[in-house]
């Protein structure tokens, strides 16, 4: 691939499908060697976003470039340099773990000479070594995976894009899958995945959130937590946080409410106030109080907030608008009579 230090490169970047907009003009940029995240529920446009960047899927709109290669022009070229892990298990489950291994071999055309030594070094990095006679339809849901993103590299790819990687799997699966993911980013690999698990875009040196097909913000973990959330989050740890949303949900001082591991984050734009009207309203109806405390948002806090500003935005524009042409009506109506 051409060196440059940008690996990929979307520029108002759609995709329509008849009058429904799948992706809406999506531009950001992921520099070489990074774990790029695309985090957003499912139905929000990630998977489509990827088949459009790896060259599966044309844009209605738009370009970019992956690899230096421009996903219109050059799709082939980025189809052949790059390794791609689709959302939906892509090996062949009759076959044996060392048959899928040495199928994609041929598939991605590495050398003969090669091929055995890049086949040792799927099966070691995926632990399989053991399993190499396996048929693939044994493996569970992790080892599946793990091979997956064994074949998906064979050919030392520079720039991976992985789809809901670790859907299906359980917890320690998923954290040792991102421990491969890190190993490859670790040798300058480009690592661009999508997901819509929260703790696991945490794993990721910045993320783009997406919600609707539109990019809603984009950064590390870190500044999305610290920079774009006007308001505070206020943690309540209490008994039966479920009843005690019913409790609070009206008052005044507080813009939000979700259940949060065993307690609740109770968002406001005067942390302090809330915090004494919480505490005064929870211990008045006989809840025992753990701790009410200010903390950092959360990723999930950060994406609700600002789908909320987002929607809200959306909502007050299209009431302008529906006001502007009552208000039309009305004058043309006006000028109609007065003739």
């Amino acid at each position: 691939m051409r060196e440059s230090p940008i690996a990929v490169t979307a520029r108002d970047l759609e995709r329509r499908f008849g009058d429904f907009i799948a992706v809406d003009r999506v531009s950001f940029e992921v520099k070489t060697g990074e774990i790029f995240g695309f985090l957003g529920p499912n139905g929000s446009g990630k998977s489509t976003t990827i088949r459009m960047l790896t060259g599966i899927l044309a844009p209605s709109f738009g370009g970019g470039a992956v690899g230096g290669y421009d996903i219109v022009a050059e799709a082939e070229k980025i189809k052949a340099h790059i390794g791609y892990m689709s959302q939906k298990f892509s090996l062949y489950e009759d076959l044996t773990v060392e048959e899928n291994i040495d199928f994609y071999g041929g598939i991605y055309r590495i050398p003969r000479n090669r091929r055995d030594s890049r086949k040792e070094w799927v099966l070691d990095m995926a632990g399989l070594r053991d399993h190499r006679k396996a048929r693939t339809s044994v493996l569970s849901a992790g080892w599946k995976q793990r091979l997956a993103l064994g074949c998906a590299v064979l050919h030392e790819p520079s720039v991976i894009f992985l789809d809901e990687p670790t859907s299906g799997v359980d917890p320690l699966s998923r954290r040792r899958f991102w421990d491969l993911i890190y190993a490859l980013s670790a040798k300058g690999v480009t690592v661009f995945v999508t997901t819509h698990y929260m703790e696991e875009a945490e794993y990721c040196d910045r993320l783009g959130l997406i919600h609707r097909g539109e990019l809603i913000a984009i950064g590390s973990p870190h500044e999305l937590k610290t920079d774009l959330m006007k308001e505070s989050v206020v943690e309540v740890i209490c008994d039966r946080p479920q009843d005690a949303i019913g409790e609070i949900e009206d008052m005044a001082e507080i813009k939000g409410i979700a259940l949060f591991g065993r307690g609740l984050h109770v968002v406001a734009a005067d942390a302090a106030g809330a915090e004494r009207a919480l505490r005064q309203r929870l211990t008045a109806r006989g809840y025992r109080i753990e701790g009410i405390t200010t903390v950092t948002p959360s990723l999930e806090d950060v994406f609700v907030s600002l789908i909320e500003a987002r929607d809200q935005a959306r909502q007050q524009a299209e009431k302008s608008k529906t006001e502007e042409g009552q208000i039309g009506d009305q004058t043309k109506q006006t000028q109609q009579q007065r003739t």
